[in-house]
């Protein structure tokens, strides 16, 4: 009497990798979303900080009188509507200093959707240009 090996039954395993994935996708689904609101939040505060920048550079550029519309002017103007909607921009000046504080809502997930209860606030500053 021969003994053989015994073979390891390859029929019972079949489909388990797609089991597997199938239990596993609810969780890759909500890393992904998790990962991209974080994305979000990031590029608020990008955007944020770049709003305050470019607000604060029309600031200082505009005579006292006019500063403030200037000053939102260009701190809306490069956010897109969506961007923009919540977005406040404010200006003030004092001891020769321009300051701009830009607060925009953080979206949940896409830009125009919901927004979260989260604002982020970009804040930049500039000295005062001399008039001739």
């Amino acid at each position: 009497m021969t003994m053989r090996a015994a073979l390891p039954a390859r029929g019972r395993d079949r489909g388990q990798v797609t089991i597997e994935f199938l239990g596993m996708t609810p969780t890759i689904l909500v890393t992904l979303v998790v990962l991209w609101q974080l994305v979000l939040v990031g590029y608020a505060f990008t955007l944020a900080g770049n709003a305050a920048d470019e607000a604060v550079r029309a600031g200082t550029a505009a005579a006292p009188g006019a500063r403030q519309g200037a000053c939102r002017a260009a701190g809306l103007d490069k956010l897109s509507g969506a961007w923009a909607e919540g977005a406040t921009v404010n200006c003030t000046t004092s001891g020769g200093l321009v300051t701009a504080d830009v607060k925009l809502n953080v979206p949940l997930l896409f830009p125009g959707t919901i927004s979260l209860p989260l604002d982020v606030e970009g804040h930049a500053g500039a000295v005062e240009e001399e008039t001739d």
